[in-house]
């Protein structure tokens, strides 16, 4: 899409997660234009109006059906517990129109099944609940399944894993669409993370080493996002936790599900677009204070990452 979306449509079912319904009402049915947050035109959809009953006997009262999906520039799919069912034909009909004429199309946890079973998955990447994982990769072989993911990003194909992980991924949406002054603001509002690091793999069940010392590991992060601009290496943060480097590095992927590497350079890259937002620091200023130490190393960065220089990120989305 050639603008960042601003009608959207979430569609729900019977039998549909109260909780990831909750989600994306919240983040695109709040009107926070009062504080300086853009709006969406959002609605709630089904296959016909009415009473949507959800997973935890809540009962929704749904006001628009299907045609709403095909006109909306985002359409977001919340999870589908009807295996057994095939979505109907109206529904990926208008899903289908929809991405046809421009839209977006994002669904999280076992919304992705309608995604999948629409086809519009095929040859993509995405992913799904880590617990159904297998059972989807089984029934659709023509999709490169990404099952240790919070969210896979396609284009204008989204998916995102289970329950809170559809917030990471409209959090995501919302960042790439309208920067990450703005994603922030809606999580700050949340009060939630704008930005989680690591996996699904982070919560697959699985024993927590009984010498994880997170308040250790806490205290060293906080003080690390405070302190980008040194030469955060693992010994250093080793240091600082006092502990070995092989046993920091095991406790810390232990409770991130990322390496100490992967999770500074995530740091720096999103310190270094909140100043390119925010403020008119140098390009130079901005890549020292995050401890990329140089502009060109700050470019080969965001361009990797991001896919856009730092300067053309700043023509877009300075506030």
């Amino acid at each position: 899409m050639s603008h960042p979306f601003r009608k959207v449509a979430a569609y729900l079912h019977d039998g549909t997660g109260a909780f990831g319904a909750g989600v994306v009402s919240e983040i695109f049915g709040y009107d926070r234009r009062h504080r300086g947050l853009p709006g969406f035109e959002f609605a709630a959809c089904t296959d016909r109006p009415g009473r949507v009953a959800t997973d935890s006997g809540l009962t929704l009262m749904v006001e628009h059906g299907l045609d709403r999906l095909a006109e909306a520039d985002l359409v977001l799919v919340t999870s589908w517990e009807q295996f057994d069912l095939e979505p109907s034909p109206e529904v990926i009909a208008a899903i289908r129109t929809a991405y046809a004429r421009g839209a977006t199309i994002a669904a999280h946890c076992t919304g992705s099944y309608v995604l999948a079973a629409a086809g519009l998955l095929d040859g993509l990447r995405a992913t799904t609940h880590w617990r159904w994982a297998d059972a989807f990769a089984a029934r659709f072989p023509d999709v490169k399944l990404v099952p240790e993911v919070l969210y896979v990003d396609e284009g204008r194909i989204v998916t995102g894993a289970g329950a809170a992980a559809g917030v990471d991924m409209c959090l995501h949406l919302i960042r790439r669409e309208y920067g990450s002054a703005v994603a922030n603001g809606i999580a700050r509002d949340m009060v939630v993370p704008p930005h989680r690091d690591g996996g699904q793999a982070q919560y697959v069940a699985a024993p927590v080493p009984a010498d994880c010392d997170d308040e250790r590991l806490a205290e060293v992060l906080g003080w690390a996002r405070e302190h980008l601009h040194l030469p955060l290496t693992v010994e250093a943060l080793a240091g600082r936790a006092l502990m070995s480097q092989r046993s920091f590095a095991r406790r810390f992927s232990a409770a991130t599900g990322s390496t100490p590497h992967a999770w500074v350079l995530s740091q720096r890259l999103h310190s270094a677009e909140e100043l390119l937002e925010t403020g008119d620091l140098p390009i130079e200023e901005v890549a020292r204070r995050v401890g990329f130490g140089t502009a060109a190393t700050l470019r080969e960065q965001f361009v990797r990452r991001r896919g856009v220089p730092p300067r053309d990120y700043r023509k877009t989305f300075a506030t």
